[in-house]
């Protein structure tokens, strides 16, 4: 008890605080509450207060016991029920509390605040136009603000909830008639963006790698390109190279192979070969088949001077111009 100017009038010191049963504003047909902190508390509160020493504007602890939440508001009527107080849905929401659950209301004195940082939690809200502007219009309704509470902000027909994540000097502030500085922190649903990686290179297909890497081409096949060796054993004139092919009589099929000498071929202009058993022209003979069926010697010629080949037709390749040898000697 404290006197003032020797009239001896007193007045109490204790702080106002009184338990209520809590509901949400569609209760009293109010839906302006849900866009700021205010609630409506009975006439019976008003009386007390007005015996008490408390500062104006009037500002109030919220406290819900059973899930030891606390939060700050300011009172916007005194005309609901004795033992009932009625509060926005988001502010019974953040404190948990259930229609007709006890609460506990404290009046309280709190600083003016000169900073805030906001998070929002959708990204949707920083698409606004102005988003400052718009939630300083929605925070005039408000008259403190609390770390951890989540705020509704209403603009166009949306509803955005913001939490408060940091106030200074104090972990509740009252706004009301200051110049607060306020910050935003990223929005809940914000992701970083990933640093961009160079393209891969696209998969080169099978035709088009067939076509920019050429394949070794295959050896051909040269028939007869090896090196011709004579059969008497005597080293051969002509360097390697292609021999024409021999067909299935012996006979050279290529157009370009020479009759051997002495063969008595017409129109080579050489003497007839020396009398005897005929042969077929390219086979070796090793022995003449008598009418008894035994090898003959032949009979002795007397070996006519041959005549000499052209020089220029010396040079090329003669199949089988070997001698021939009998078997008996």
């Amino acid at each position: 008890m404290e006197f003032y100017g020797g009239y001896g009038m007193a007045y109490p010191t204790a702080p106002f605080e009184q338990n209520y049963r809590c509901y949400s504003a569609s209760f009293i047909d109010k839906p302006h509450l849900e866009s700021g902190d205010k609630v409506i508390m009975p006439p019976s509160a008003l009386d007390r207060l007005a015996s008490l020493r408390i500062d104006y504007p009037m500002l109030f602890e919220v406290h819900n016991p059973a899930a030891s939440r606390i939060s700050h508001c300011g009172v916007l009527e005194f005309v609901a029920e004795e033992g009932m107080i009625y509060m926005p849905y988001w502010m019974m929401q953040n404190m948990l509390l259930q229609e007709g659950d006890i609460v506990r209301v404290k009046s309280a004195t709190l600083p003016k605040g000169t900073y805030v940082k906001l998070q929002p939690h959708t990204k949707d809200f920083l698409d606004i136009s102005n988003p400052k502007a718009v939630l300083e219009t929605t925070l005039r309704n408000f008259s403190c603000l609390t770390v951890g509470d989540n705020i509704m902000v209403a603009y166009n027909n949306r509803k955005y909830y913001i939490d408060i994540i940091e106030a200074k000097p104090s972990q509740a502030i009252s706004i009301i008639e200051t110049d607060c500085e306020v910050d935003f922190a990223p929005p809940l649903d914000y992701k970083e963006p990933e640093p961009v990686r160079p393209a891969p290179a696209p998969p080169v297909s099978t035709s088009e790698a067939a076509q920019e890497t050429p394949e070794p081409e295959e050896p051909k096949f040269n028939a007869f390109t090896g090196t011709g060796r004579r059969l008497d054993g005597k080293p051969a004139k002509l360097s390697a190279g292609p021999i024409s092919a021999v067909g299935a009589s012996g006979s050279t099929s290529s157009a370009s192979a020479k009759k051997p000498v002495g063969s008595g071929a017409s129109g080579s202009g050489a003497p007839a070969a020396p009398a005897g058993p005929q042969r077929a022209a390219g086979k070796l003979v090793f022995g003449a088949s008598g009418s008894n069926g035994t090898a003959k010697a032949p009979p002795p010629k007397k070996e006519e001077p041959k005549p000499e080949a052209p020089k220029e037709e010396a040079s090329k390749f003669q199949a089988f111009t070997g001698k021939k040898y009998s078997l008996r000697g």
